[in-house]
């Protein structure tokens, strides 16, 4: 990637909707050279695609927490297909460090956390342990990863 990619790549993370004659202006490209590079960023990878930013406590969504999950070595393929397919966790990572993996879960309400771990979580394939840190207030959403690079 170029510094004229770079520039794209932070101004569609700020806005994603704009048009190419406007981004193209922004980093001193016509529209269709502007297009060709953002063609050629979805089609390396830099970019996976476009989506909504969602405001999920206006879903009546309000509890996010994050679970440690420790499991028994032989079920990691079959924890992850788990993991993958359950609607509540956001995300899933792999860690180093006392658990094998952090979720990032979503629910309504406490009650609804309770159901998730008790009774879906804690039974995924190889599960043996959690450890749940419940979300008060989210200082910071989520930062532009071009910010990351120096």
């Amino acid at each position: 990637m170029d510094k004229i990619d770079r520039q794209i790549v932070t101004l569609l993370e700020q806005d994603a909707r704009q048009s190419f004659a406007g981004l193209g202006q922004k980093v001193g490209l016509s529209k269709t050279p502007c297009w060709h590079r953002v063609r050629d960023l979805e089609r390396s990878g830099v970019i996976k695609g476009y989506r909504a930013e969602i405001d999920s406590a206006q879903l009546g969504l309000q509890v996010h927490a994050f679970v440690h999950v420790t499991i028994s070595s032989p079920k990691h393929a079959e924890f992850e297909s788990a993991a993958l397919r359950h609607p509540a966790v956001l995300q899933c990572f792999t860690t180093a460090g006392q658990a094998d993996y952090l979720m990032h879960v979503l629910v309504a309400g406490i009650s609804e956390l309770d159901q998730l771990l008790r009774m879906e979580i804690s039974r995924m394939p190889g599960v043996q342990r959690l450890e749940t840190t419940v979300c008060m207030k989210t200082i910071k959403h989520r930062a532009p990863m071009m910010g990351c690079l120096r």
